[in-house]
């Protein structure tokens, strides 16, 4: 390929919006450095990236790949069938799209295709997410050119010498709060005078936050908190009837306009997918962790210790959260030089324009070829 010839791009992965957002991120950025790039993304047939990243613009193909069960079924039995299959398309995906470089970012897909990349003699580029990666990366970590990380400490997992401290790259408009907090306010119809709390559980919620809110709902609203909370499909309803007796609560089953929510927050209480941990640190909110315990390899509880033992935020067990999380709340809120520490520590642990330091790297591996 010369080079005038437009560079080509295979991004790779998803599953869950912690991996397709970057994804879609570090695309929008190649483009906007290149904007003759050809960019095309591969996934997992089914997955919500089969939806999301047309969504935003892009081409997706998907390949057949499922991950392994937890319990005991019968369909682990094809595991290796789907393996093999994708395997095969992946390749068949790489020698007619002929990428200059291909980037895996997590998640099912991302496997056969930087493996196949591996194969081809395509450099590959690994942006790993968590303070505690994945089998896959780390599988995957020894034939990469690079391996982009957003936590201190991964040379236990990856060779030291391809690690590059990048963070995760967010959306920028959901991190873009300054000069907001007024318009946030009249917007989910709360007091700007009394302390508010923003609830996110993830974009389909969290059961045990939302029944630690519903316990707590009564004592907050009695410490004049506001709570904007957002629920999930799941919690919706039964949070909207607890909110019909409690106008403490501004209940959605999905917020949209994050930069608004985060505005209008003086304390959050969140779930620690390695996301939301970069968007919390770039916007400096003080969080009560809760981290998800049904996640593999426990490694939300570890992003939240990354900044736990900074002092950037708190943490509530989620075997906890019923029983502990009203009061961890009201302790928070009711010690201002807390929630500022908690700010000032969590913006020291901010890494903004990581999309623009990824695909730096990834443009080096480009030059390097």
């Amino acid at each position: 390929m010369s080079a005038s010839s437009p560079k080509r791009f295979v991004i790779s992965g998803g599953g869950t919006g912690g991996h397709i957002f970057p994804a879609v991120a570090i695309a929008q950025t190649i483009l906007r450095r290149l904007p003759d790039a050809e960019i095309l993304f591969v996934g997992a047939l089914g997955r919500m990236e089969m939806e999301k990243v047309p969504a935003a613009g892009f081409r997706i193909v998907g390949l057949p790949i499922v991950g392994i069960q937890r319990r005991l079924t019968w369909k682990n039995l094809l595991v290796p069938i789907r393996v093999l299959q994708s395997l095969w398309k992946a390749r068949k995906i790489l020698r007619e799209f002929k990428p200059d470089v291909a980037i895996g970012v997590g998640g099912y897909a991302s496997g056969p295709l930087l493996r196949a990349a591996g194969y081809l003699g395509i450099p590959t580029v690994i942006q790993e997410q968590n303070s505690y990666p994945g089998v896959t990366n780390r599988l995957l970590a020894a034939k990469a050119r690079v391996i982009c990380v957003a936590y201190d400490g991964l040379e236990r997992y990856f060779p030291a010498d391809k690690i590059v401290k990048t963070g995760n790259p967010v959306r920028r408009d959901v991190v873009d709060v300054n000069g907001k907090k007024a318009h946030a306010c009249e917007h989910f119809q709360v007091n700007p005078n009394q302390p508010i709390i923003l609830v996110i559980g993830g974009s389909l919620g969290a059961r045990t936050i939302n029944e630690a809110v519903a316990k707590a709902s009564i004592a907050w609203k009695q410490n004049g908190y506001q709570v904007i909370w957002q629920t999930g499909k799941g919690f919706y309803q039964q949070a909207k009837d607890i909110a019909a007796t409690n106008d403490a609560l501004h209940v959605h089953e999905f917020i949209r306009e994050m930069d608004l929510a985060y505005s209008a927050a003086d304390l959050v209480v969140s779930r620690a997918g390695a996301m939301s941990i970069s968007e919390l640190c770039l916007v400096a909110k003080p969080t009560i962790f809760v981290p998800s315990p049904n996640v593999s390899e426990d490694h939300q509880t570890k992003n939240a210790m990354a900044l736990v033992n900074q002092g950037a935020a708190q943490l509530v067990k989620d075997k906890d959260a019923l029983v502990q999380l009203e009061q961890a709340v009201i302790d928070a809120l009711n010690h201002p030089q807390t929630l500022k520490s908690l700010a000032t520590a969590m913006e020291s642990c901010a890494l903004p324009s990581s999309d623009e330091r990824i695909v730096d790297e990834v443009l080096k591996v480009i030059e390097n070829v």
